[in-house]
């Protein structure tokens, strides 16, 4: 099942500003950088620390690049903030299937690309507490940022 917490999304209006804040405050240096054009946004990916499972714990920095991103949706309604917190699993497929079968509702019917190659779905958030909730399963590791 769920192995870490693999990230928390964060959105933001200026992605430049932010991860020199997070870079001057806390010492977070940029592990990976793209741009999203599936989900119009440009992110960055700060890594915390690596997992027991393999994995690693990042923040990830979201910056809409339209204006119909659900980011900038988000961000409109609820300004700058947590967007979302993602759960890492080896099996992003066979857990959100698990997860759906105790009622609560996948957004995605596929897993979909997300950063760094992983294959990742989205959780109602209504129906995790009021948490949009992401699961997550990282790309094999090709030593590329």
């Amino acid at each position: 099942m769920l192995t870490r917490i693999d990230h928390i999304g964060i959105a933001c209006f200026d992605l430049d500003r932010t991860v020199e804040f997070y870079r001057a405050t806390y010492g977070f240096e940029v592990f990976h950088s793209e741009v999203n054009e599936e989900q119009g946004v440009r992110e960055a990916m700060l890594k915390i620390n690596d997992t027991g499972d393999g994995g690693a714990s990042y923040l990830q920095l979201l910056e809409p690049t339209r204006e119909d991103s659900t980011v900038a949706k988000w961000l409109a309604k609820n300004g700058e903030g947590v967007h979302h917190i993602a759960f890492g699993t080896a099996d992003v497929d066979g857990d959100a299937a698990a997860i759906a079968g105790k009622g609560v509702r996948v957004l995605y019917d596929q897993p979909r690309i997300g950063s760094m190659g992983s294959r990742i779905t989205f959780l109602h958030p209504k129906d995790c507490g009021g948490v949009l909730t992401e699961l997550v399963t990282s790309a094999e590791p090709s030593g590329e940022h």
